[in-house]
C-alpha cells in the first residue's frame, strides 16, 4: 500500500500458529524460544481444531511463526514438513498463510511460495558487532544470511514483510545502514510490503540486561525511515509496545500506517498483550484516523501468486468490503 494522505491506518485480522518453540539461537533478548527437544511440536490435529474455531471469527491471516530448527539437523525436513503441512491446512479451510520461520533454503522458500501468500523476516540490525554480544549464541543472525534471504525472495517474488529491531545495542547510524539496504534491494525487485519498527520491549525470559527502547526516540525513527524507504513500502509499528496513546499517536502522524496482525496473543512479546481492535479504534477515531483491516497480501503483489492463491485472495476481497484488503 504506497503511502498517501489519507487517514487510514492498517491491521490484519491475524492468528500465530507456533509449530515450535524450540530453537537452536539463543538471542540474549529473546522471549520466544524453548531449548531443542524441550517442547512438543505442535500436531496437524491440533491445528486443525484451532483453525475451526476461527471460521467464525474475523481472522484472515494465519502466521505460521516458528523458532528454528539447524539447517543441518536430522529433524529439519520434518521440521520443514510441518510448516508447508500447516499453511496447506489453513489454506484449505479459507485463511490466509504468512510465514516466518527464520532464515530458509532457496528451495524451502520456493516450496513455500505455493502456500503463502506472503513471508518474512526481520533483519533486526545488519551491524555485524552484535554478533559479540546479543546474538553471540546465534548462527542464523548473520547479516549476510538474512539479507540473502530479502534478495531470493525478490527472486522468487515473494510479497515480504521485514523489520528492525531497536535497542539491542546497536547505534541510530546501523538504524539507517539497515534501512539503505532494505531500500537497495527493494528498488531492484520491487517486493518489500512492510517494513517493523519493532522497539526491544524487555521481557520475563530475556538475559539481555537492558532497559526498553526509548519510546521518545521512536517518532524521529519513523520519519527518518519515511525519508529512507521508498513509498510503496508502509512502515509498521505493534501498538502492544506502544503503551502511551500520546505516543501511538505521534508515530502514526510520523509515517507509520500499519499495526501489523492483531491477534489473543503476540507470541514474541508474550509479556505485552495486543491492543484489541475496538480499542485501537477509540485511540485513532478522535485524531481522525480510519482503522481498517487489509489482508497479508497488498492488492499490488496479486498477480505472482498462483491461481490458486489469487482465488483464496479474491474469497476475502469479496466477503470484506475494504478496497485495501
Amino acid at each position: 500500500m504506497p503511502i498517501d494522505n489519507s487517514r487510514v491506518v492498517t491491521y490484519s485480522p491475524a492468528y500465530t500458529i507456533v509449530p515450535t518453540y524450540e530453537c537452536f539461537n539463543r538471542c540474549s533478548y529473546c522471549n520466544f524460544r524453548s531449548e531443542p527437544g524441550k517442547s512438543s511440536w505442535m500436531s496437524i490435529s491440533d491445528a486443525e481444531s484451532i483453525l475451526k474455531l476461527l471460521e467464525s471469527e474475523k481472522v484472515c491471516e494465519i502466521l505460521i511463526l516458528s523458532g528454528e530448527v539447524h539447517p543441518h539437523s536430522p529433524k529439519r525436513q520434518a521440521w520443514f514438513g510441518r510448516i508447508y503441512d500447516l499453511c496447506e491446512l489453513a489454506l484449505s479451510m479459507g485463511f490466509l498463510p504468512h510465514t516466518n520461520a527464520g532464515p530458509l533454503s532457496f528451495e524451502e522458500m520456493q516450496n513455500l511460495k505455493r502456500v503463502n501468500v506472503s513471508m518474512g523476516l526481520m533483519l533486526e540490525q545488519l551491524t555485524p558487532t552484535l554478533l559479540n554480544t546479543v546474538h553471540r549464541h546465534a548462527p542464523s543472525k548473520l547479516p549476510e544470511v538474512r539479507l540473502q534471504q530479502l534478495q531470493w525472495a525478490g527472486e522468487l517474488q515473494i510479497p515480504f514483510t521485514t523489520g528492525l529491531l531497536l535497542g539491542i545495542g546497536e547505534t541510530s547510524d546501523d538504524w539507517w545502514e539497515t534501512l539503505e539496504a532494505i531500500s537497495n534491494l527493494h528498488q531492484r525487485y520491487h517486493h518489500i510490503q512492510e517494513v517493523i519498527l519493532q522497539p526491544h520491549s524487555p521481557g520475563y525470559q530475556q538475559t539481555f540486561d537492558a532497559p526498553g527502547f526509548n519510546p521518545d526516540e521512536l517518532p524521529e525513527v519513523i520519519a527518518k525511515a519515511r525519508e529512507i524507504l521508498p513509498p510503496d513500502i508502509t512502515i509498521q509499528i505493534p501498538p502492544n509496545l506502544v503503551k502511551d496513546n500520546c505516543w501511538l499517536l505521534a508515530c502514526i502522524e510520523a509515517g507509520a500506517r500499519d499495526l501489523g496482525g492483531i491477534s489473543p496473543k503476540d507470541e514474541v512479546n508474550p509479556d505485552y498483550p495486543h491492543v484489541q481492535e475496538q480499542v485501537l479504534r477509540e485511540i485513532l477515531q478522535p485524531a481522525g484516523w480510519e482503522l481498517v483491516p487489509r489482508s497479508p497480501v497488498y492488492p499490488q503483489f496479486d498477480r505472482w501468486l498462483s491461481k490458486k492463491l489469487q482465488k483464496a485472495v479474491k474469497r476475502w476481497r469479496k466477503i470484506t468490503p475494504v478496497s485495501l484488503l
